[in-house]
């Protein structure tokens, strides 16, 4: 499935992508070189270590390579009124009497544990383009539940991208 991206969880993610391929990567190559010159392969440590870290690099240089050949990129056209990315949002739940806050991110950022949500799921999807005061049906299954905006500031503050 493609990501939802922003333009900066692009320049993020191509940041990351140079700085493993530029600095991480000879470090890695130069590891393995020196583990291998310690002798005999089948009982060093150092080599394998050193081998599986490289690999793991190569393996995140590779997803990051792929989630960008594939992203969709996400143009957000909120007032600053009105619910959208990057905005801390405080929502109501009805059901549960309770109000919570959180900040609406791309999937890549989104972690509700952490207070973000992402834009793809069933809140985000329900309240993006809502106003302050708006009483919103979020859908689950055949049910759903009841959630009121209470709420919208503008974030300044940036999210790390999840490693996956």
């Amino acid at each position: 499935m493609a990501e939802t991206l922003t333009k900066e969880d692009i320049k993020k993610i191509e940041a990351e992508i140079e700085e493993r391929k530029l600095v991480l990567r000879p470090q890695l190559i130069e590891a393995v070189k020196e583990a291998r010159a310690h002798g005999d392969l089948s009982e060093n440590f150092e080599y394998y270590a050193a081998k599986r870290e490289k690999n793991k690099n190569e393996s995140r240089i590779n997803y990051l390579e792929r989630m960008l050949r594939f992203c969709h990129v996400y143009e957000d056209k909120t007032d600053d009124d009105q619910v959208g990315i990057d905005k801390i949002v405080e929502l109501y739940f009805e059901d549960d009497d309770e109000s919570e806050k959180f900040k609406i991110v791309t999937s890549i950022r989104g972690d509700s544990l952490e207070g973000r949500l992402s834009i793809e799921s069933p809140i985000g999807k329900a309240i993006v383009g809502k106003k302050k005061g708006d009483r919103v049906r979020v859908p689950v299954g055949d049910r759903g539940y009841y959630v009121k905006i209470m709420s919208i500031e503008i974030s300044n503050e940036e999210d790390e991208i999840r490693s996956f």
